[in-house]
């Protein structure tokens, strides 16, 4: 048996608004662009499927069905037809909330790719706490 090890990265930020206000908010692939517009500028819906443009190109999301835990996991299909499956949480804390974001190496990205990605996906988080609590 073969096995690879491939680093992750959890990443959070906590909200201080209620768990359900923010995945409401960000279960919703209209907002995408407003708080991870380095996953895309915007999202469309085409065939049951959100399809948009990215900085790497136009990319297909796939989002998880709603549900009452709080998961927002999302697969993203990239230009090159490599999908990426993206888990992601809204748990509740209090009257606030934290979303995690856990980033996975991918095989095929070099370690300063991989802190680049965990950089931006840092900023979208710190980008969605502004919003979020400014109103």
């Amino acid at each position: 048996m073969t096995t690879t090890t491939r680093t992750s990265r959890h990443l959070s930020v906590f909200i201080d608004r209620p768990q359900r206000e923010v995945y409401d908010y960000v279960g919703d692939p209209a907002h995408v662009a407003d708080w991870a517009p380095g996953l895309a500028s915007s999202l469309h819906p085409v065939d049951g499927r959100w399809v948009g443009e990215s900085p790497m190109g136009r990319i297909v999301v796939d989002f998880t069905p709603r549900n009452d835990f709080g998961v927002l996991d999302h697969d993203v299909t990239l230009p090159s037809g490599h999908t990426v499956h993206n888990p992601m949480r809204v748990i509740a804390d209090g009257s606030g909330c934290e979303v995690v974001f856990t980033l996975r190496q991918q095989p095929w990205m070099s370690d300063e790719e991989f802190r680049r990605d965990a950089e931006a996906v840092s900023a979208d988080l710190a980008r969605l706490k502004r919003l979020m609590e400014a109103g």
